[in-house]
């Protein structure tokens, strides 16, 4: 694969990555705003889909393409912003792995709640605020890779 094909690639997966982060963020926060469990369960169940469908493949994605266009482009993994970005990213993904366990737990309490025709569990509270938590060191993790990536700062 050439470098353009490669960084094309790398670019597009970095894009749906954030992309589908923050979106899925977005609704499911704006779900749980609401405090109605068929919504929450609902959305919840769509944001677990999109987690695998989209963030879980280009989590993949991005590493591979990435390591290929250093090695394309001769840059050492020595370099400070390779190794920054590398550290970020591994700290974006060690958040991610526990929100979406969070999320399936999050969406199975709020489809029992919706179910029992309940208000949402208190365990359902704690989850969604390690879920923010945790997705605050993520997300700005990886804008600052995003800046790394685009600098590539000497």
């Amino acid at each position: 694969m050439d470098y353009i094909t490669a960084k094309w690639l790398h670019i597009l997966s970095s894009t749906l990555l954030f992309g589908t982060g923050i979106g899925t963020a977005y609704y499911m926060i704006c779900a749980t705003l609401t405090r109605s469990p068929p919504i929450v369960a609902a959305v919840g169940k769509n944001v677990v889909t999109a987690d695998w469908l989209f963030t879980a493949t280009t989590i993949v994605i991005q590493p591979l393409t990435g390591f290929y266009l250093i090695y394309l482009a001769g840059i050492p993994l020595t370099a400070r912003w390779i190794s920054w970005s590398i550290g970020l990213y591994l700290l974006a993904a060690a958040c991610w792995l526990p929100v979406v366990w969070l999320q399936i737990k999050m969406q199975r309490l709020a489809a029992e709640a919706r179910d029992s025709n309940t208000h949402l569990p208190a365990s359902y509270w704690r989850y969604f605020r390690l879920w923010i938590a945790l997705g605050i060191p993520a997300f700005f993790a990886l804008v600052v890779v995003f800046y790394l990536m685009v600098a590539k700062p000497v």
